[in-house]
């Protein structure tokens, strides 16, 4: 496959196993993924992922505070950049997401490209305030048992139950970025908010 192909080639669906593979080899040190109906997604959750908003202004509105970006690890190779990151809450800095994102940067303009890659910004707000015409297409909504990362991450008992959606963000048009997005447990943002 020469450099053009590789390059248009992306995932017709974005799964949670492939995306949680980027950064670990035993799946479940972060995460039990089930794929779940819309139905069956609680509330809280339903409004925070059944939805193809970009998930930094959703939990921004959740949460009542802007989110910064930690990125725990990124790496790129040619045009396709990873990182695993997590979204705080500016005024708490209290764990509000879990993402993992592997992206395309061929599909994105220079400025948002450069942005997202300098890892000071969410990338949704990158890409908002470089007004890049964006679409998301959602695949999978998830009900997640935290491993012992992901526990770690959210400051919660091993085997918690929270959920997530993977989805595709196009930009311009073109399948530019894959997401696995999974938001804090619920019960937990209760009992921390008061």
């Amino acid at each position: 496959m020469n450099d053009s192909e590789k390059n248009n080639h992306r995932e017709t669906c974005v799964n949670a196993s492939s995306m949680i593979s980027i950064y670990y080899g035993d799946l479940s040190e972060l995460a039990e993924c089930t794929s779940v109906a819309a139905e069956q997604v609680p509330a809280p959750y339903h409004d925070l992922l059944a939805h193809t908003n970009h998930m930094t202004v959703t939990v921004e509105e959740h949460h009542g505070d802007s989110v910064d970006v930690q990125v725990l690890q990124s790496h790129s190779a040619g045009n396709h950049y990873c990182r695993e990151i997590l979204l705080l809450a500016q005024k708490s800095r209290l764990v509000v997401q879990y993402g993992i994102v592997r992206l395309n940067t061929s599909y994105l303009p220079d400025a948002p490209r450069d942005e997202i890659l300098a890892q000071t910004k969410p990338l949704g707000r990158v890409l908002i305030e470089h007004d890049v015409l964006r679409k998301i297409e959602l695949f999978h909504l998830l009900r997640v048992t935290c491993g012992p990362r992901l526990a770690h991450l959210f400051g919660v008992p091993v085997g918690t139950i929270t959920y997530g959606r993977t989805a595709m963000l196009y930009c311009n048009h073109d399948p530019a970025i894959e997401l696995l997005e999974i938001v804090r447990p619920a019960k937990i943002v209760a009992n921390t908010a008061g």
